[in-house]
Order: structure tokens, then sequence, then C-alpha cells
């Protein structure tokens, strides 16, 4: 048996990495653009830099704001920021953002209100260029944004009033049209997601260092079970969490997936599942196992290469190969050919294991069984792999089909 090396040793761009800065996320933006428009409302003086405080920590932030002036002959304001995540590629990168606010008095029965993400004293709304949830027009909102403007904005709001904000995104409709918000149900623009103050950059080393030693932590945790899942982005995250998995078996991997693979092994995980939208994780079929989409795509491609494997007749591999992404080119395929389209994705699945393991093979000989689950744009798990149905199977997860 061939003796597995130390990952430092195998890949030696993880080492010495130098501390990048890091940028905000977009809800720090949307609430100091927030903060400073309340602030002048209630008659306070506007301030270019704000301090806003954290939910889930002691410190605070100083973050800078363009402007804030009254509007609507002073009973409403404007503030205005720029986002700035200090990552060079990220479309949010200095994105505009407006935050309109209103006071109003309190009503005094606060119940019916209509969206998830009010209560009696904040009404918070989608303006231009902000996304919205498809099924029921909500705002598409984090949790930790939510938090974040809660804890800043209460003190602000006098007693008996009401707070309405309406964030704007001006160039968000256009700007979403670059994103993947459309595969999970969100329109109109921009998701106001985050889940920390801190931007992370996916694609970068620091980024993969920090997810290294997360997944090293986890493994070293006395009672850690042996089946852990991989997910790629929040999709991922929030799906493995509603379908019942604990946190502690859970890692979000960014694009960093082969190198993260090495370590899993290395730190004694048994089986590994995969878990994440079909999208991504077709990539790994074609044996790209850094998927950020700056660095390499090839989606299609690789698509049309395992609709040749699977026999499927000429035609439907030209319309493949010819589709804008790979969510038409499934859509279009289930449409005419429900069955070609199980095929194919079954397919995909079984490669992404076949070429996963072969992976982790390259740098040693490990126990370790790695599955792989596919879900499509409504968080549905699709489709899976030989060793995915049995993990899933194990963890009483069943397909849908």
């Amino acid at each position: 048996m061939r003796h597995p090396k130390k990952l430092t040793e195998q890949v030696p761009f993880i080492v010495n990495l130098s501390s990048g800065s890091s940028g905000l996320t977009l809800p720090v933006w949307v609430t100091a653009a927030a903060k400073a428009a309340t602030q002048v409302l209630v008659g306070q003086q506007f301030l270019p830099s704000l301090t806003i405080v954290l939910p889930d920590r002691k410190e605070s932030l100083t973050v800078p704001v363009s402007s804030a002036a009254l509007i609507a002959g002073g009973n409403q304001a404007i503030g205005i920021s720029y986002a700035d995540s200090h990552k060079g590629l990220d479309i949010t990168r200095n994105l505009e953002i407006w935050a309109c606010v209103k006071l109003q008095q309190k009503p005094e029965d606060t119940d019916g209100l209509p969206d998830s993400f009010s209560d009696s004293w904040l009404k918070l709304v989608a303006g231009m260029g902000v996304g919205k949830h498809e099924s029921t027009g909500d705002l598409c909102l984090s949790g930790f944004a939510r938090e974040l403007l809660h804890c800043n904005l209460r003190s602000l709001v006098p007693t008996g009033h009401t707070l309405r904000v309406e964030i704007v995104f001006p160039a968000g409709r256009e700007l979403a049209k670059r994103t993947s918000n459309e595969a999970f149900g969100v329109v109109e623009g921009l998701a106001l997601i985050g889940t920390q103050a801190e931007a992370q950059i996916s694609a970068s080393p620091e980024q993969l260092q920090s997810t290294i030693e997360s997944l090293r932590s986890k493994c070293a945790v006395s009672n850690f079970a042996d089946v852990f899942i991989f997910v790629i982005g929040e999709n991922g995250f929030d799906l493995a969490l509603k379908l019942g998995f604990s946190p502690t078996q859970i890692l979000k991997v960014g694009n960093w997936v082969g190198p993260l693979l090495i370590v899993a092994a290395e730190s004694g995980v048994k089986k590994l599942l995969l878990l994440g939208y079909h999208g991504k994780l077709v990539k790994l079929a074609g044996g790209i196992f850094h998927t950020h989409h700056h660095l390499a795509d090839g989606r299609l491609e690789v698509l049309t290469a395992l609709a040749v494997a699977e026999r499927i007749p000429l035609h439907l591999i030209q319309s493949i190969g010819e589709a804008a992404s790979v969510e038409a080119a499934l859509l279009s395929l289930e449409l005419t050919e429900p069955e070609f389209a199980q095929n194919l994705w079954d397919r995909v699945a079984l490669v992404v294991e076949q070429r996963s393991n072969a992976y982790v093979a390259r740098y040693g000989s490990w126990p370790m069984e790695i599955g792989a689950a596919l879900f499509d744009r409504q968080r549905q798990i699709r489709w899976a792999g030989p060793c995915g149905c049995q993990q899933l199977d194990v963890l009483g997860v069943t397909l849908e089909k």
C-alpha cells in the first residue's frame, strides 16, 4: 500500500499563506446606508463614517457612507453607500446601494404584516434591483442581514413609531443576470445574503487555509460522525440543515473541492457525501476540482461528453451543446425526453464519484468512500451516484423523481 503523504507536502501552495485584507459583505453596506438615512430622518447630523454593531460579536465596525439626506418634504430620508468586498472579480464591487426610510405611526394591531421579515417596529421592502423569492414575492434576506439591521436601527426608532426601509440596488437587476440567483428561485435582482460581516474570497488561498482548519477541528471532535458532508455554497448548506444533518457533519468548502477531499481523508473521514447544485458539481465530472467560474467552466462541454457516453441520440446531444446554460439543457431534455434526462444526470453523479475517488487516489490510499448527490433549482435532491444513494439511504433521505 502506498503511504499517503501529508497534504502540505503534496500541495505546496497551501503553506506559507500571506494574510489578505478583508472587505465587508453586502448586508453591512445596506445597514450602513439605512442607518445613515435613519439618523438624518430623526434629526441627527450626517456622518461620513458610521459605527456598525455586529449581532454576534462585541467589537463593532467603522463603515463609510457616501451621503444621506431628507427627501419628500422632510418626511423621508435616503442613505447611499457603495459596497466594497475587496474581491476584485466580485459583481457587487462598488455596487451603489440606496436605503429609503420613512417613519410611520405604529398601528394598534400589528398582526398580519405582509412578509416574514417584518415585526412591530420594522418593515423591510425589496425595491428596484433587490432579489425577491419567486414563490412568495418576499425580500430575499439572510438571517444575519436581518439581525444586523435590527440591532443597528432599533435604538433610532422613536417610541410609538415603525420604520419602513426600502432597499434599492440601481444596477441590481442587470447584475443579477450574471448570477445563479434565478436558478434558486430569486428574481428581479440581487439577493441580500451573507452570514457574516467580513467578505470571504472562496477562490483565495486564505479562504482555503481557514476551511482546512475548520475541517480539521470538526474531525478532531471525539463524537465526530464518520459520514461527513461537503457543500459548495449557502444553498447546499441550508438544504443539508433542512434535511436534518448536524452542523458538525457539514462543511462549506467553497471552490477548493480537491485539496479539501485530501484533508478529509487525512483527518479520518470514512464516508464523505458531496452535496451540491447540479450546475456546480457537473464540473467535478469533468475533472475540475477548483470550481470558481473565473478559473474554469466547461460545464456544457462536460455534459455533452457524458451525453455521448450515455448514447443519447445525436440531435439531443447537439441541443445540449447549444443550450444557453446547464439548467436550460436540463429543462429542455426533461421536457422532451425525461428518461434520457434522468439517465444523463445519474451518469453525471456516478462520474463525479469516480473522478473524486480518483483525485484522492493520486495522493495516497485512504479508506474513504466518496458519494455524490445533486439537487435542482427547487432544492430537491434528484440524482445520486451508487455510493451517494447508499449514504442517503443510511441517513434516511430519499431522491425526488
